[in-house]
């Protein structure tokens, strides 16, 4: 039994017990629960279920796990010939969440 539902302008496929990474959630604590109500997809063993666009009375909980940053993506720029080069980097932040419960409505 699985579902697709949209959380922060994403997509993610939930499974009961399955850990995914969000983008950062602000505000929200370790331990929180959340409640995922944009399901647009579910699969209940044979029978699959699309929403046009999301399907009523389903819902995705899940608890968060965790904050954490994923890994260093860096970024060069430099212009030919005239000694210019910049060197960055960015770690992006997310939230990482169980699935709890996948209800298909």
């Amino acid at each position: 039994m699985y579902a697709i539902f949209k959380a922060l302008g994403k997509q993610f496929r939930a499974e009961k017990g399955a850990t995914l990474k969000l983008p950062y959630m602000d505000g929200k604590e370790a331990g929180d629960t959340l409640t995922f109500t944009d399901v647009l997809l579910a699969s209940n063993g044979d029978a699959i279920t699309a929403g046009a666009p999301t399907i009523a009375g389903a819902s995705v909980s899940a608890e968060i796990v965790k904050h954490g940053k994923d890994e260093k993506i860096y970024v060069f720029k430099f212009k030919r010939r005239k000694g210019y080069r910049r060197k960055t980097g960015h770690r992006q932040k997310h939230t990482e969440v169980r699935i709890t419960d996948v209800v298909t409505g």
